[in-house]
């Protein structure tokens, strides 16, 4: 479980073929300013927003296996370039941002990306299925980060996002047209499955 409040910005540095046959592949990532000394082979960290299993570290790096599925699923873990990276919440952390499983539920496309003043206005369009999870007021993980929607007009919404997360995310780099990792609010997903059933399963 995690946050949405990014502790790094990170590098995919090399993805390399497992052979397994199935081809997954392995990522190798420089960790930045993430600190990996409280972390071991076995700890989940998330690398924009998708949950994954620490399988190596060396020096100020770490390596993970991302699975086919997860490839087909996700956004940003097929090629070299920037990543946001939170380790997972312990019991006596602060929960500063919601809460994020780091299993996205799809990638949507940004629509445009406009400034206003030092801040900047992004408005996303989610894939169809999504788009009841997400509310006005409400919380999404965009690429692993916590945020609030400002407005939701059928399935795009728009987010404000201010200098500090610009600059301590990966967010100041998106255009009209990037595609990113979205996890709608867990709270939302279990209430419609309360409301879809009248307590019993067949």
């Amino acid at each position: 479980m995690f946050s949405g409040i990014i502790a790094a910005v990170g590098w995919i540095t090399d993805i390399t073929s497992r052979g397994d046959g199935a081809a997954t592949v392995r990522l190798r990532i420089d960790a930045g300013r993430l600190g990996l000394d409280d972390v071991s082979p076995g700890d989940s960290i998330a690398c924009n927003g998708v949950c994954l299993t620490v399988v190596d570290l060396t020096g100020e790096t770490f390596c993970v296996d991302v699975s086919p599925e997860t490839l087909a699923c996700t956004t940003g873990l097929a090629e070299a370039g920037p990543v946001n990276l939170e380790k997972a919440l312990r019991l006596a952390d602060r929960l500063g941002g919601h809460l994020v499983a780091g299993h996205v539920d799809g990638v949507g496309e940004v629509l445009c990306f406009d400034a206003v003043g030092d801040n900047r206005r992004l408005e996303i369009r989610a894939p169809a299925a999504l788009a009841r999870y997400i509310a006005r007021k409400g919380s999404v993980a965009v690429d692993g980060v916590s945020l609030t929607t400002n407005s939701v007009d059928g399935a795009s919404f728009s987010i404000n996002l201010i200098p500090h997360t610009l600059a301590a995310t990966t967010l100041g780099r998106l255009t009209p047209g990037s595609r990113v990792n979205l996890e709608v609010d867990l709270i939302a997903r279990y209430c419609e499955r309360l409301l879809a059933t009248d307590g019993t399963i067949d």
